[in-house]
Formats: structure tokens, C-alpha cells, sequence
């Protein structure tokens, strides 16, 4: 089989992401609880983005943001995502490409306006998300691109995009496809609580069309339904051939065949948590794909975790690719 064009292609929620410091006062004022996502309509969202502080915007969403730190450590990334015919729209198709990555869904016309996530982080590093889903929830098989995905190494599926069923069948379409051209299909569990709403779909989708699990310990132990984490793992480690699970400040495990590898976090200051998880899936998957030892990729992520929780937003301001090589990497 030839190299394919590109090591990861993801599907998810296109969203702009607008990131802004705030006090726990914003939060109480506007009825949000800290550390949370709430799911928010049209009005809310122009409400809130004329009250909250001045922030950084980028292109976001879960798997954009990996698609985008991958890139930055020399993946070759793609991704597939709706967005809107409008401002918001293009300012996400125009930073994507800035960074790096291929991205080529026609945009929705005559739908509701781009998605947005309205990020306030308070001052002990914490992020309370308002998430305005529009246009991205439109995406469905008629957006699955198959040539592309029979060119990429590693499809990468967001959890988060899994709620509407017109996604759902373009999930279970694209896994077809790419495991039809002999390519990996990697899940991110994303969020406990959209594990909840659809667990039975979930766990066929990772026990029948999964390759590569990614999840964190509250969104493990959801899927399976155990309290302990051991026992989740052990769960996860019957249903895929590679499950990648990550615990915050205890670092990460990985188990795959009969390895259990566990990983450190990375010594880090923490400013904003935003996308640690994104940039550890980027770094693991980054390092997967270009055929490193799983323990050099499970590093790999924690490093750009590191260095993603020490500024704010949810991509590296600085050069990720070297702090990487000078550990060694």
C-alpha cells in the first residue's frame, strides 16, 4: 500500500473558539457553573459575547484543535467540519489553513451561523465553556469525503459531534470507509456527559469500528459504567486493540496486546486547561503515525499537554516542535 498524503484526518465540531480571562463574579452574574460546558442557543451566545472580556479567537472544536497541534510537531493533518457561509466561517477556514491544516467541507449556505464556544478561564486555571453549536451540527454523510479518508493514515473521530444522528451515520459511514482502505479509525470519547446521552451507540461504535481509543478517566468510567477506573480500563482494553486513557496530573496510561504502559504528566504551570486533552491526543497520535514506541508517544502527548495548560487557549503560542526536541524527542 502506498504512503498516504496525510498521517491524520479528523471529523468534528468546527467551532471558533473565543478565550478570555474572567472572574468567578462573570461566572455567578451570567448563572454559569465553573468548569462546566453548557450547550447554549443564538440569543445566549450574542449576549454573552457582548458581556464577556476581550479574548483570543481561533479555529477550534475538540479535533480541530489536535488537527492543528499536530501539525505544529510536523504531522501532515486534514479536517473535515461544517461551518457557515459567513464571517465566522471564513475566519475559521482561513486560521485553520494558516496552521497548517487541509480543509476542504464546502460551507453550509442559507443554515444558522458558524458554531461558536465562548471560553471563560477564572484565575485559578479553570474553564467554564458556552458552546453555540449552529452550523457544525449539520454535517453529515454527504460530507463524508472517502478519498480523503482512504489518503489518511489515522481518521480521528470526535465524541462531541456524535449527538445528531445525521452525524452518527457519517461516523459509522467514514469508519467503513477507512477501515475498508486498510486505515486506523481512532475515537475520542470527548465528554462524559454526551457518553451518557448515547452510550449503547458509543460502545457499538468502539467495540465493532475502533482501532485507537482516546478518553480520560470520567469519560472511561462512563462508557462502561464502573466507578473504578481499573476496571473501566480493563473494559476498554477487551473492546480495542489500543486504548489510550488519561488522568490529568497522574499522567496516562496505555494498554495495548499485553503492555500496560504508564505514562507521567509533564511538570507544568497551569494557566488554563483548555484542550489538554486535544494536544495530548495530537502529540500520541503524531507519534503513532510516524511509527515511535507507544511509550515515546504517550510522552509525546503529555508534553504537548504541558505545554498547552501553561498559556491560554487551546493551541501552543510557542514552538512545540522544539520544546519536543529538546527533550530528546
Amino acid at each position: 500500500m502506498s504512503r498516504p498524503a496525510f498521517d491524520i484526518l479528523g471529523i468534528g465540531n468546527a467551532i471558533v473558539d473565543v478565550v478570555a480571562e474572567a472572574p468567578e463574579a462573570f461566572l455567578s452574574k451570567h448563572d454559569m457553573h465553573k468548569g462546566a460546558m453548557a450547550l447554549i442557543d443564538a440569543e445566549r451566545a450574542e449576549q454573552l459575547s457582548a458581556a464577556m472580556p476581550h479574548g483570543q479567537q481561533s479555529s477550534g472544536g475538540s479535533v480541530a484543535n489536535t488537527c492543528a497541534v499536530a501539525a505544529s510537531l510536523g504531522a501532515r493533518a486534514a479536517f473535515l467540519g461544517k461551518v457557515a457561509s459567513d464571517a465566522l466561517g471564513a475566519a475559521f477556514r482561513d486560521d485553520i489553513r494558516r496552521v497548517g491544516v487541509h480543509f476542504p467541507t464546502p460551507p453550509l449556505q442559507g443554515g444558522a451561523a458558524t458554531a461558536r464556544c465562548l471560553i471563560l478561564v477564572t484565575p485559578d486555571g479553570q474553564r467554564t465553556m458556552n458552546t453555540y453549536l449552529g452550523a457544525c451540527i449539520a454535517f453529515g454523510e454527504r460530507d463524508v469525503d472517502t478519498a480523503l479518508i482512504g489518503d489518511a493514515a489515522v481518521l480521528y473521530l470526535e465524541g462531541y459531534l456524535f449527538d445528531p444522528p445525521p452525524a452518527q451515520a457519517a461516523f459509522r459511514q467514514a469508519a467503513a470507509t477507512a477501515r475498508a482502505a486498510g486505515r486506523q479509525v481512532a475515537v475520542s470519547l470527548s465528554d462524559a456527559f454526551c457518553v451518557n446521552r448515547h452510550r449503547d451507540a458509543f460502545r457499538e461504535l468502539v467495540r465493532d469500528s475502533t482501532d485507537i481509543l482516546l478518553a480520560n478517566e470520567a469519560e472511561i468510567c462512563s462508557l462502561y459504567e464502573e466507578n473504578a477506573f481499573e476496571a473501566a480500563a480493563a473494559a476498554a482494553h477487551r473492546d480495542v486493540g489500543l486504548a489510550v486513557l488519561t488522568r490529568s496530573e497522574a499522567g496516562s496510561v496505555i494498554y495495548a496486546g499485553d503492555e500496560r504502559l504508564e505514562i507521567p504528566a509533564e511538570p507544568a504551570r497551569v494557566v488554563d486547561t483548555t484542550g489538554a486533552g486535544d494536544a495530548y491526543a495530537a502529540g500520541f497520535l503524531t507519534g503513532l503515525t510516524a511509527g515511535r514506541p507507544l511509550a515515546e508517544c504517550g510522552r509525546l502527548g503529555s508534553i504537548a499537554a504541558a505545554e498547552v495548560i501553561s498559556q491560554f487557549g487551546a493551541r501552543p503560542r510557542t514552538d512545540i516542535a522544539a520544546r519536543v526536541r529538546a527533550a530528546g524527542l
